[in-house]
């Protein structure tokens, strides 16, 4: 059985995670990281999504991440930063890092809209978020090009 866990402040690692729940091979399953089982042990593959918060998954996330050993394991996440830039990069090699007994079979990553609200602070911070240049290239996604390339990661993949 395949399952995909997410962490999505804003809504825009929802999506992602139901592009991938829906590329995925039945027998599969869909559920927010709060609603994580207890037991893994039915799953073969775990699809896991979060979003970055201070350059690493979400504080939620890497407490799930903690919880998944010896599985295949397909990251990805949501992000203001530009989709291949150092610090998301960075952001994804610190979730790999996380499930150290698993099998990574793949990433994915691409730019999130931020909320102006998240953007304000940030540009009130006496130093800059490194993601904060990139803001306004997020607006608008993930959009339906991110959508398909992360369709076309997952046919590849599996």
């Amino acid at each position: 059985m395949n399952l995909v866990l997410y962490s999505s402040k804003s809504g825009n690692t929802k999506k992602l995670a139901d592009t991938v729940f829906a590329a995925l091979p039945d027998p599969k399953e869909i559920l927010p990281i709060t609603e994580m089982p207890a037991s893994l042990a039915d799953y073969n593959l775990i699809a896991f999504g979060f979003w970055l918060q201070a350059g690493q998954p979400d504080a939620a996330s890497q407490s799930a991440l903690a919880r998944i050993k010896e599985k295949d394991v397909f990251l990805f996440a949501t992000h203001g930063a530009a989709q291949n830039s150092a610090h998301a990069v960075k952001a994804m090699e610190s979730a790999q890092e996380m499930v150290p007994s698993c099998r990574v079979i793949g990433t994915y990553s691409c730019q999130g809209e931020v909320n102006p609200k998240v953007i304000a602070t940030a540009e009130s911070k006496p130093q800059r978020p490194p993601w904060l240049d990139d803001a306004p290239d997020a607006v608008g996604h993930p959009n339906t090009g991110d959508l398909e390339e992360l369709k076309a990661i997952i046919a590849e993949k599996l």
